[in-house]
C-alpha cells in the first residue's frame, strides 16, 4: 500500500474512534442521570404526609393544663398550607398569633408558619399522630390528632364552676352535681346572686356531648362549651366578650 492509502486508512479509523467515544460519553451521561439519587422523602411520602394532617388537631403543654385547637387545611399558602387557630391560641400559646400556615419538610418534620413562609414553631413527629416541639419561652409542646385525645366524661366535671365574661371576673356560681335530671341530663344548682344573663337563660341541668359541656334550660335552649385547658371552658360560637366556665 502506498503512503497515500496508509494515510487514509488512518483517518478513516481516527474517524470511527472518535464516534465510539462520544456514543460511550453520551451513553455514560444518560446513566450517571438515571443513577441520580433521589429526593430523602419520595414525593408520595410527603403527599400521604400531608394528607394525614388534614384536619382538627389539639395542641397544648406537656401538663396538658393549657390547650387549644389547630385545623389543618389543604388550600395553599405561601410556603405550605392554610392553617386556621382557635382565637384564644395566642392567649395561651403567644407564639401561635403570628402562624397562618403549614408544611411537612422533607425530613418528616412539620413547620408551622408565619403569613410570609417563616417557620415559628417546628415539631417533630414522635409516634402516629402525635408531634412534639419546645421553645424556651413557653416549654414543650404537644400536637396531637383530636380523634385521638381523651374526651372528658362527665365525671370529670362534677363539682363547683363559676361563669365569667371575658374579664375574668364571675358573674354566677353554679354547681355541676352527679345525679340525673332526665334520660341523659344531670343535675345543675345555680346559687344566688347570679348575672342578669344567666337568670334569663335559667339553667337547670348539664350533660357531655361529643367532648362538650352542654348547659340546659327548662325551656329546652342550650349553652355549649368547649374546653380551653383542664380547668377552663369556653362557650361557643366565640363572641367578642367570651363566657368561660371556670373551675372552682
Amino acid at each position: 500500500m502506498g503512503l497515500g492509502g496508509i494515510i487514509v486508512v488512518a483517518i478513516a479509523c481516527s474517524l470511527c474512534s472518535g464516534g465510539a467515544l462520544a456514543q460511550d460519553a453520551q451513553s455514560q451521561s444518560t446513566q450517571t442521570q438515571t443513577e441520580q439519587p433521589q429526593s430523602t422523602q419520595p414525593q408520595s411520602t410527603l403527599g400521604a404526609a400531608v394528607n394525614a394532617m388534614i384536619g382538627a388537631w389539639e395542641f397544648s403543654n406537656a401538663d396538658h393544663d393549657k390547650i387549644c385547637r389547630f385545623n389543618f387545611r389543604a388550600d395553599a399558602m405561601s410556603g405550605g398550607y392554610k392553617l386556621d387557630i382557635d382565637k384564644n391560641c395566642p392567649n395561651v400559646f403567644p407564639s401561635t398569633k403570628d402562624i397562618a400556615a403549614w408544611v411537612v419538610d422533607n425530613y418528616g418534620n412539620l413547620r408551622l408558619l408565619d403569613v410570609h413562609g417563616d417557620a415559628v414553631i417546628e415539631l417533630t413527629e414522635v409516634e402516629g399522630g402525635m408531634y412534639d416541639g419546645f421553645k424556651p419561652e413557653e416549654g414543650r409542646y404537644i400536637l396531637q390528632a383530636a380523634a385521638a385525645v381523651q374526651v372528658r366524661s362527665a365525671d370529670d366535671m362534677v363539682g363547683d364552676w363559676a361563669i365569667a365574661r371575658g374579664t375574668g371576673k364571675p358573674i354566677c356560681m353554679l354547681t355541676l352535681a352527679n345525679a340525673a335530671a332526665g334520660a341523659d341530663n344531670l343535675v345543675l344548682k345555680v346559687k344566688p346572686g347570679c348575672d342578669a344573663l344567666i337568670t334569663r337563660f335559667g339553667p337547670t341541668s348539664w350533660q357531655m356531648d361529643n367532648g362538650e359541656l352542654v348547659l340546659l334550660s327548662a325551656r329546652g335552649q342550650t349553652w355549649r362549651f368547649e374546653e380551653n385547658d383542664i380547668n377552663t371552658w369556653q362557650r361557643v360560637p366565640e363572641s367578642p366578650d367570651p363566657v368561660l366556665l371556670v373551675r372552682q
